[in-house]
């Protein structure tokens, strides 16, 4: 978000932005986490924001527009969660009826893409479906490099080894490491 990025910048806190506006930092704080909608807030609120902090109240709301993509650890743990509040059918359901996996990709979201089709491909074997041929383009693709779990790279830099890779991906999920994503657990999480 532009407000909070601006903040970062001019090294101006919060409560700082908050004072020199004359906007309670309650707005401010629940603007900046996302929780107030920019769009409902009054001219006058962006205005003051806005004039704190060197930029338009157009650009702020043309931020807000803006697409924002989540770290690619936190997108497997959401995937994972979802997957663990919906359960196997209707987890599989929803990736299909939202089309999320074509979405994800077409926006050259490839990693998010990849993670989805390989988790409704594995879904599909376990659970004894019929692949979806709807992604059928899709699957005769893969991510160039591969891309392990933020643990396995941490534990490899500790012991200055790729062994921790190496054991990762004889442990993956096929329907996974088709796409050179190394997963190997999709259900205990916390």
């Amino acid at each position: 978000m532009l407000i909070n990025e601006l903040l970062i910048d001019k090294g101006i806190s919060k409560y700082r932005l908050s004072k020199e506006s004359g906007v309670p930092q309650a707005t401010i704080n629940d603007i900046c986490s996302g929780k107030a909608d920019i769009e409902k807030c009054s001219a006058g609120t962006l205005y003051k924001i806005a004039r704190i902090l060197g930029t338009t109240v157009e650009n702020i709301i043309e931020d807000n527009k803006r697409e924002y993509r989540i770290p690619f650890e936190r997108f497997k743990s959401n995937a994972c969660h979802i997957l663990k509040d919906l359960g196997d059918v209707d987890y599989m359901l929803e990736i299909l009826n939202s089309n999320k996996i074509r979405i994800l990709y077409e926006k050259r979201w490839y990693p998010e893409a990849f993670y989805l089709l390989g988790m409704l491909d594995y879904l599909s074997r376990i659970n004894d479906v019929p692949l979806c041929e709807n992604y059928n383009d899709i699957r005769a693709n893969r991510l160039s490099e591969p891309v392990y779990p933020s643990g396995v790279l941490v534990t490899c830099e500790i012991l200055k080894s790729d062994e921790p890779k190496k054991d990762a991906e004889r442990e993956a999920i096929p329907e996974f490491l088709r796409f050179n994503i190394i997963e190997n657990e999709v259900r205990n999480i916390v």
